[in-house]
């Protein structure tokens, strides 16, 4: 971080030899100008904004104690080292109040001057440093905010107005509009029954880091959101009136996000697009159209462009309508609300099958897991549970069969959400955020804000239920996925640190040690088998 430096004094030899004399560019800076009145000074301050001023007290024009007030009207706080050759203690004392930061004497004493620049240098890196690590620490909290706000609409969990809210100093959310394309794991119930929790969270954590990255090198502004497990929508940011909708691209970026996950995670994913931009209040709505489109299709690897059609069957609208209600019931625990939309549901179900049992057969099984997946996103089931359902639906071919595995899921879930406590469902929802932002730099404010409770109150609950404190869990976390990804991939350590939070190599290798007794490298080369595919 180099620094600028002014030298203000209508004596040509004085300023001359503060140029020559000090060493600044081992003090910090690479830029040392010059001029000869308060005028030019307050003119060039105002251009190039420097970082330290040595100023003269009497100067033509405008004098030294004039500078400083109009560099207080400026309204930023300057490095100021005041010259004087009046050791008189009123100059010295206007000068203090109007914010200079200390003076030399003349003759000047070049080692006492040396050392009041290079303290103050190291001031202005200091805050600097500071300044940025907060600005990183705000845009991170920023983004974080955004892609909650992008997550809970998408989910239609808030009606929230987006004047309300920045996403950057030029443009309001409502002038923005965004394209959709949701992601979905070919194959779920397959994969889900044969990975165990520790897989599932490495392949979620993977996936989503191929997602974000898959597009960078076309420049977007674009969000990579889970949805549920198995399932992300990436949102592609646009101010509108810039892009049109132009679904080649969107065709384009789809491949490309298929084919990387395919690259660097082994796995195949099917893709919906919604074939126009959509502003923020459309987007919950784009969502669910996508993904019920995409789910019904049969195709795997597939690359989906809606179409809507004119005249949309009023059975199915109904039918999609009561799936919703029941997913909606299941998450607000209402029993009542879930039986009626379930016996809705049954007769709507009767009806389309007047018109074809393949068809019901088809959206009973998409029902039943989107219904899993839900569950999972809201833990109300349990590994063993899903398994057992599992293992029912192989043998259930029937409507009648599937009718009622999909009710005994329903009231199993439901009695779980009325059993279970407040605290444990503010702990459920603290775990959820901490797999899914574990790359991200967060503390207890953060985590305790999004649950909505007291950063006292999150950090007690959280060790009644984990047995241990919100950092050594989650760094024990990091640690645990930095292990299988150091096992699973080619990447190098820097790389790996700052995908489990560590921005510094330095330090992740440090907390890596502390937790495993060996270096990121040394665990590597002792661990030759990687994790089966």
């Amino acid at each position: 971080m180099k620094l600028k430096a002014l030298l203000v004094d209508d004596e040509i030899n004085i300023v001359r030899n503060l140029q020559k004399v000090l060493p600044w560019e081992s003090i910090g800076f690479d830029s040392v100008e010059t001029t000869s009145d308060g005028l030019k000074a307050l003119a060039y301050v105002e251009e190039h904004n420097p970082d330290l001023i040595l100023c003269d007290i009497r100067m033509p024009n405008l004098d030294g104690l004039g500078f400083l007030q109009k560099l207080n009207e400026l309204g930023k706080d300057y490095a100021v080292i005041m010259l004087t050759g009046y050791q008189d203690f009123e100059y010295i004392r206007t000068a203090l109040k109007y914010g200079a930061r200390d003076y030399i004497l003349k003759p000047i004493n070049y080692e006492e001057l040396e050392n009041v620049v290079t303290k103050l240098a190291e001031e202005i890196i200091d805050k600097r440093m500071e300044q940025a690590r907060e600005q990183k620490k705000w845009n991170s909290v920023m983004n974080l905010a955004y892609e909650k706000l992008l997550h809970d609409v998408l989910l239609d969990y808030t009606n929230v107005s987006v004047r309300q809210f920045l996403f950057n100093d030029e443009h309001l959310l409502e002038e923005l509009e965004y394209t959709l394309i949701l992601v979905d794991l070919d194959e779920y119930s397959h994969i889900s029954r044969n990975w165990n929790e520790k897989e599932r969270k490495l392949r979620n954590f993977a996936l989503r880091n191929v997602l974000q990255d898959a597009l960078s090198k076309d420049e977007l502004n674009y969000a990579v959101l889970q949805t549920r497990e198995g399932e992300w929508c990436v949102v592609i940011q646009h101010t509108k009136g810039n892009n049109p909708n132009d679904i080649n691209k969107m065709q384009m970026w789809s491949h490309m996000l298929q084919e990387a996950v395919h690259l660097n995670v082994k796995l195949n994913v099917s893709l919906g697009i919604y074939p126009k931009h959509a502003s923020m209040h459309e987007l919950a709505d784009a969502y669910k159209k996508v993904q019920r489109s995409l789910h019904l299709s049969p195709a795997k690897k597939q690359i989906l462009v809606l179409k809507e059609q004119a005249g949309t069957n009023e059975l199915n609208y109904s039918m999609w309508g009561l799936i919703e209600e029941i997913v909606t019931a299941l998450k607000q625990r209402d029993q009542a609300k879930m039986d009626q939309a379930f016996s809705e549901l049954n007769q709507t179900l009767k009806a389309i099958s007047e018109q074809s049992v393949l068809r019901v057969e088809q959206i009973l099984h998409f029902l039943i897991l989107h219904l899993v997946r839900e569950m999972k996103e809201i833990n109300v089931l349990s590994d063993e549970e899903e398994a057992a359902l599992w293992a029912k639906l192989e043998r259930s071919i029937s409507v009648k069969d599937l009718m009622e595995n999909i009710h005994q899921l329903i009231h199993t879930s439901m009695n779980t959400r009325i059993n279970r406590k407040p605290s444990d469902t503010f702990m459920i929802s603290a775990k959820e955020y901490i797999n899914k932002n574990l790359a991200t730099d967060f503390g207890v404010e953060e985590i305790a804000d999004y649950i909505g409770i007291s950063c006292s109150y999150f950090s007690l609950l959280f060790k009644q239920q984990f047995g241990e404190t919100f950092l050594e869990y989650l760094t024990r976390q990091r640690i645990e996925l930095a292990k299988s990804i150091l096992v699973m991939s080619d990447k190098s350590i820097t790389q790996i640190g700052k995908m489990v939070g560590y921005a510094e190599r330095r330090y992740f290798t440090r907390v890596f040690l502390k937790f495993t007794g060996m270096t990121p490298t040394e665990y590597r080369e002792k661990r030759e088998t990687p994790i089966h595919e």
